[in-house]
């Protein structure tokens, strides 16, 4: 920026190549279109990396780049107001509101009250701001740092120990501290003040913090799988019989024993899956395809499970039973409720902490075939077995299925 405060013409050309840029042309025809070479054109893109796509307010990338901040630079100059500035970037105005008002001042400003903005220099005090070394609370406080050890050694939680502190030091400000605080001092080098032996006393024991996954990649488990949001609102309806809801009941982890349950969902039978070895997906899908092999067509609408890799080859399953598969959402296990049910119904049988290895599929074909035959209230004291017959000779199927299935 000149010292008469107005923009010298080179910036003027830049900002209109960069806006033709934007709108779709490619770099001859935008220097055709504004009257610059062609070749200075070429340079400045070079520079510049090419043409980065405007940004939503919700874009991930947390700070201001060097681009946006030599646009900013541009737009200043040319007197646009902070809300035209944003819009142009993608950002909130809010954003580049703060960015101009804690950019350090240039020593060519003209108005001490409205200094020069200068990409460059922003981004260096940004990138020195953004390194500078600040210690953790826990470092530099001694008494909340014993506090806080001597609690950890009572084994209470980081959480409880924050709400404690609230609690026993009510006029105290200094006394305050986050559950992640304490959390990043135990597990993470460098933020110093409590020893990483301290973390024996949480509740899980980890010498390491175990990260959290997100749902996308939760989901990314499973390829191509289709969302319980997808499922047919007849299926919600309970009048139709072959919607299934399946889960594996897990015993001992020493043994690494499963059992696979399907419930239907209209009538609450039930049919159970024997995984002598392993409960991976190939196993699983196995012995789902051999237990649904018997029953008829009208049975085999649609089964929905939760997100574990166990059903990862819920396309084979599809392929052969004709089974339409769809998966809950992450901790929702009431969007299988009658399956939730049914399993703690078999824990009558199978109980937690155990081998399910030793028990053999007539066993398992014995403990389906009890909980078929009791009352159950929701179907006016019917059993499973009596309800399924019933609903399958109203839909033109022969009775008797449910007895043999």
């Amino acid at each position: 920026m000149a010292r008469s405060g107005k923009p010298t013409t080179p910036t003027k050309v830049k900002a209109l190549f960069w806006d033709q840029i934007r709108a779709g042309l490619n770099i001859e025809e935008a220097a055709e279109t504004i009257g610059a070479s062609a070749p200075s054109c070429r340079v400045w893109f070079r520079h510049r990396g090419g043409v980065k796509p405007p940004r939503g307010y919700g874009h991930s990338t947390r700070y201001l780049t060097l681009d946006e901040r030599e646009d900013i630079a541009i737009y200043t100059g040319q007197g646009r107001g902070v809300r035209d500035i944003a819009r142009r970037l993608g950002r909130h105005p809010s954003t580049i509101s703060r960015e101009l008002a804690r950019a350090p001042r240039a020593p060519e400003a003209v108005r001490p009250s409205r200094p020069a903005y200068r990409a460059s220099v922003s981004q260096a005090d940004a990138d020195r701001k953004r390194h500078r070394h600040r210690p953790g609370k826990l470092a530099t406080n001694l008494a909340l740092r014993r506090e806080v050890q001597a609690r950890l050694k009572l084994n209470h939680s980081p959480e409880q120990i924050v709400h404690r502190l609230c609690e026993d030091f009510p006029e105290d400000p200094e006394m305050r501290v986050s559950h992640e605080t304490i959390y990043q001092s135990l597990y993470v080098q460098g933020r110093g003040g409590l020893k990483r032996e301290l973390a024996t006393h949480l509740r899980t024991g980890r010498s390491l913090r175990k990260p959290h996954r997100t749902s996308e990649e939760r989901r990314g488990r499973i390829p191509n799988m289709v969302n319980i949001s997808q499922r047919p609102k007849s299926v919600e309806d309970r009048a139709v019989p072959g919607d299934w809801e399946g889960d594996l009941i897990i015993g001992t982890v020493e043994s690494g024993s499963a059992i696979g349950t399907l419930v239907e969902r209209a009538t609450g039978f039930t049919m159970l899956l024997h995984l002598p070895g392993r409960h991976g997906a190939e196993e699983v899908a196995d012995a789902m395809i051999a237990k649904m092999g018997d029953l008829p067509d009208q049975l085999k609408r649609s089964l929905t499970w939760d997100q574990g890799s166990e059903l990862s080859d819920h396309g084979r399953i599809s392929e052969v039973t004709g089974l339409d598969i769809y998966f809950c959402d992450p901790h929702s296990p009431w969007q299988r409720g009658t399956n939730e049910n049914t399993n703690g119904l078999l824990r009558q049988y199978f109980p937690k902490s155990t081998n399910l290895r030793k028990w053999g599929p007539g066993y398992l074909d014995k403990v389906a075939a009890e909980l078929n035959g009791r009352p159950r209230r929701r179907l006016g004291w019917a059993t499973p077995a009596e309800a399924l017959d019933k609903l399958l000779s109203e839909h033109g199927q022969s009775p008797g299925v449910a007895t043999t299935a």
